[in-house]
């Protein structure tokens, strides 16, 4: 495909994905790369600017990642955001020192001249740093300061090297989307091409390229995530694909027969089912250790599906929802010097040898890119909007062992806590609503019994925790704030209606600190 194209040289920040979605709201395509890739790598993508992210280290430590020389070589504009700042000003002969007070949270931006890249005037925006810029490399100019930072943003108009010590990506920085869009228009030039249609045209090329005449297997689990990876793929390679759905016992409520039953008005392909539910709670018996939990399920998982595909003609490729969250939390061997927050079943979970090689169309798009696809492929709402369920299913949300009896406990809570969402027009954002809605809600049974009182009687029995989140992209969200009414309504159902619980609780933390899902 013919479009502009950014890359992102990424040094470990939890911030770098949110660089990569601004730019991707601008409609314009980036590639998210490690620090330290190829010269190569990035001269074939032919970027039209490069943006330096943030990162842990401080650039004087023994083995902390420096500025590839290549790059003040390509003659392109380049954006350095925190450490890309200071890895840009060591290399370019300035001197980065440690701060004697250190910046984190919302600071007041003061502009000092005018630039291409900044907005006037004094404007909020968030730090996190422990070093700062001490002096400037030959050539560059202070464009903006705060208290604490002398050099809060710094400029070379002639070869167009940029850099800010603050975090234009992320919310707290409220013109943080003017200041890439600058970047981007302004200084970079690019034009934006970056759409669903292009991007569906692209992953059926690479789908065609990939697969060629063989066979493939999609994992389909019912979700927005795997019907979109599904249909993308079907419409590429047609009656080559296999759609298997695995009943491992860890469903929502009717999971079964909705999937089944979407599946087939949406697709008009069949989906083959496995009954596999034995097989999943032999696996996790008196596991607790959430990651353990993960691996045994993504193990699983493929040895359902490779024992399947015996009888499909042994397709080569495995087909996967995975999105770029799913990555980003993961380990991956494409994200260099970042933190494993926790292990997605299908990318840190898969076991080391299976027999099928990937084929994964979503990796690198968030939920809201996703959504857009599947309203370009004309997949219906009921598919587009599903409320998001984990691969590992109830599993991760039954805290402690997961017995049959306890995920039947859960099954029950979050049927009464989705039901009544729906009837208040609260599973997803509502103009019709004068509440924000959800984004994604369910219930998680925790490993802890409290004493209660029920019919004069005392109760010592489990605890319900109710979760529900509004979010755009999934990598950070805020926790829903649902009527008073409303939960004391769940609360007053799922006490009197799920035998073994005699309490429950709202959950009302976002992400970060938390995650979405609790383990």
């Amino acid at each position: 495909m013919a479009h502009d194209t950014l890359v992102i040289l990424d040094y470990g920040s939890q911030y770098t994905q949110l660089i990569t979605r601004l730019v991707r709201d601008q409609s314009v395509f980036c590639e998210q790369l490690p620090w330290n890739a190829n010269q190569s790598t990035v001269e074939d993508l032919n970027p039209k600017g490069i943006i330096l992210s943030g990162g842990p280290a401080s650039i004087y430590s023994p083995d902390a990642p420096k500025l590839p020389s290549y790059l003040l070589t390509l003659g392109i504009p380049l954006l350095g955001i925190c450490y890309g700042m200071q890895a840009l000003t060591h290399a370019l002969g300035g001197e980065v020192i440690p701060a004697s007070d250190k910046e984190y949270g919302q600071s007041v931006l003061e502009v000092s001249m005018d630039n291409l890249l900044l907005p006037e005037g004094s404007h909020m925006v968030w730090m996190s740093h422990g070093d700062r810029i001490k002096k400037l490399p030959p050539g560059f100019v202070t464009l903006a300061k705060t208290e604490n930072s002398p050099v809060a943003a710094m400029g070379e108009p002639i070869r167009q090297v940029y850099g800010v010590q603050f975090h234009p990506e992320v919310k707290n920085t409220p013109i943080g989307e003017e200041i890439i869009r600058k970047f981007l228009f302004d200084i970079c030039r690019v034009n934006p091409g970056w759409t669903p249609e292009s991007i569906i045209d692209q992953s059926i090329d690479h789908i065609r390229n990939q697969v060629g005449s063989s066979r493939a297997l999609s994992a389909a689990s019912g979700g927005v995530d795997s019907s979109v990876a599904t249909a993308l793929v079907f419409k590429a390679i047609g009656t080559q694909l296999d759609a298997v759905f695995v009943d491992t016992g860890l469903l929502r409520k009717n999971e079964q027969e909705q999937v089944i039953l979407s599946f087939q008005e949406s697709f008009g392909m069949q989906l083959h089912t496995v009954q596999a539910a034995d097989l999943f709670f032999h696996d996790l018996k008196d596991i607790t250790n959430p990651e353990e939990k993960r691996s045994r399920i993504g193990n699983r998982f493929i040895r359902v599906f490779e024992n399947q595909a015996r009888a499909l003609n042994h397709p080569e490729f495995l087909v996967q929802g995975t999105i770029y969250p799913d990555v980003v939390e993961s380990y991956s061997a494409d994200r260099a010097h970042t933190e494993i927050i926790k292990t997605h079943h299908n990318v840190g979970g898969l076991p080391e040898k299976m027999e099928f090689k990937l084929v994964e169309p979503l990796r690198y798009l968030f939920k809201d890119e996703v959504r857009k696809i599947g309203k370009a492929l004309g997949l219906p709402d009921s598919l587009i909007w599903r409320q998001p369920f984990p691969g590992p299913g109830l599993a991760i949300r039954c805290l402690g062992e997961v017995t049959q009896e306890r995920v039947e406990r859960l099954r029950a809570a979050d049927h009464i806590f989705i039901t009544e969402l729906e009837k208040a027009d609260l599973l997803r954002r509502s103009k019709k609503s004068s509440t924000q809605g959800t984004s994604q809600c369910f219930a998680v049974l925790l490993p802890v019994k409290t004493v209660g009182v029920m019919g004069d009687q005392r109760t010592y029995e489990d605890v319900i925790a109710l979760r529900a989140v509004t979010t755009d992209d999934f990598m950070t969200a805020d926790w829903s704030r649902l009527p008073s009414e409303l939960l004391a309504r769940i609360s007053n159902r799922i006490v009197n209606e799920v035998p073994g619980v005699n309490r429950v609780v709202y959950d009302i933390t976002s992400k970060p600190p938390g995650t979405i899902e609790w383990e």
